[in-house]
């Protein structure tokens, strides 16, 4: 097929819901990383919170969207994708601002307090957990049967175009005016969308559509994953992958400033993974499409994890991006595989809760993330004086986490026909 019929069908393959369902998330990635750039440093060093309880809340901010996303489908089901995404987009937008009021002299007598900081960040979540099953079933309603697979690579392209514009733009406001203020103006994109959806998101249908489950019926697929050892065993294991992962936010922010260089643009280095990720998506894909799906998970896993060796071995402004480079270079060859990986492993008929649950490492990565690296961080920074050291435990983490799957891969040796048993 040439490029002329190839353009005539992604013109006209797309119904106007799926563009303004995938713009939207466009702009609550862009929303999601400026706050999550800046969220460490702010904690720390705005609201005065000691490193552990900073890089915990960070940890919290970041992890609950995984957990709260397997109701996000139940929930947009039941209230319409065009409701969802515009009552999710109001939350957002309030939660967005009170994040950066949370230094404001109205904000004074409240702000003392754990308990509604902890609420201030949970309220991103329950957005976030709406929008993306919105945006992922209407990209399958919405698309022709001949371009739904180029809709989903517009998706994860969008997706990571908000990953990289995210953190720049956090990087210009903070210079240019406070943390605050990028807390405000991650509100006002995503109160735009709220706008953009009532105006002009029209719910999508098609017919014989599978609905996504109910409540209950999400309760019993969940009984079912635990009820499967070599599957939780995995994912336990590979939850580790992501404990290391995360600190590129929640930790690595406030170890460049305090112990590399207190000048450092650490809000604008946050964007080097996502341009890393976009640049080299379609030659990697390539590169590994023939690699089996667990070596590749493997390799990966083990490129990313020893990441934070180079910033151990030089501590420099450098280091710290080539660093970034190297975990995003790992995520390019595992996470496309990790996916095909945990189909292989899913039951007949099952597939599709497989998948579901396959983002539990990373919620549960994040959340251990930033008790384990504000704790180390902690130690070795604060204490010890000797930071490197907390590098390098990442480092044994991320190794420890290698070497356990491939233990797991050579005693459990999972297959197609072991798991459907």
């Amino acid at each position: 097929m040439g490029f002329a019929e190839r353009w005539a069908e992604v013109r006209t393959g797309f119904e106007r819901s799926f563009w303004v369902a995938n713009i939207s998330e466009l702009f609550e990635r862009f929303s999601y990383y400026a706050a999550f750039a800046v969220l460490a440093r702010y904690l720390h060093e705005v609201l005065l919170f000691p490193t552990e309880q900073a890089t915990q809340l960070t940890g919290m901010f970041g992890g609950l969207v995984w957990f709260l996303a397997i109701l996000g489908g139940a929930t947009a089901d039941r209230l319409g994708f065009r409701r969802a995404l515009s009552i999710a987009y109001l939350i957002l937008a309030i939660a967005y601002f009170s994040m950066g009021s949370l230094n404001a002299a109205w904000f004074g007598p409240l702000r003392g307090t754990l308990p509604l900081v902890t609420v201030v960040l949970i309220l991103p979540a329950l957005g976030v957990s709406m929008v993306k099953p919105c945006v992922v079933g209407t990209t399958a309603r919405a698309a022709s049967e001949n371009v739904r697979s180029t809709g989903y690579s517009i998706y994860y392209t969008l997706v990571n175009i908000g990953g990289f514009l995210g953190p720049i733009m956090a990087s210009q406001v903070k210079q240019h005016m406070s943390s605050e203020n990028v807390f405000r103006v991650a509100a006002g994109s995503v109160f735009l969308m709220f706008f953009a959806v009532l105006a002009f998101f029209r719910e999508p249908r098609k017919s014989g559509e599978t609905q996504t489950a109910s409540f209950a019926e999400t309760g019993r697929n969940f009984l079912k994953v635990c009820a499967n050892p070599k599957f939780m065993i995995f994912l336990l294991i590979f939850s580790g992958y992501w404990i290391v992962y995360w600190q590129e936010f929640i930790t690595l922010p406030i170890y460049v400033h305090d112990y590399v260089n207190a000048g450092a643009d650490t809000e604008r280095m946050l964007s080097t993974g996502p341009l890393v990720v976009i640049a080299l998506t379609v030659a990697f894909s390539v590169m590994t499409q023939k690699m089996a799906a667990f070596r590749a998970v493997l390799l990966g896993t083990l490129v990313s994890m020893v990441a934070f060796a180079v910033l151990a071995l030089h501590a420099s402004i450098t280091a710290a991006y080539m660093t970034l480079v190297v975990i995003a270079l790992g995520e390019l060859i595992q996470q496309p595989r990790y996916y095909d990986y945990i189909s292989r492993l899913a039951p007949p008929g099952q597939q599709g809760t497989y998948m579901g649950f396959a983002f539990l490492p990373l919620g549960i990565g994040s959340l251990l993330a930033g008790r384990i690296g504000g704790a180390l961080l902690h130690r070795f920074g604060e204490v010890q004086h000797r930071p490197e050291l907390f590098l390098w435990a990442l480092t044994a983490i991320g190794v420890a986490t290698t070497l356990l799957l491939w233990i797991y891969d050579r005693v459990v040796k999972p297959s197609e026909s072991e798991a459907a048993k």
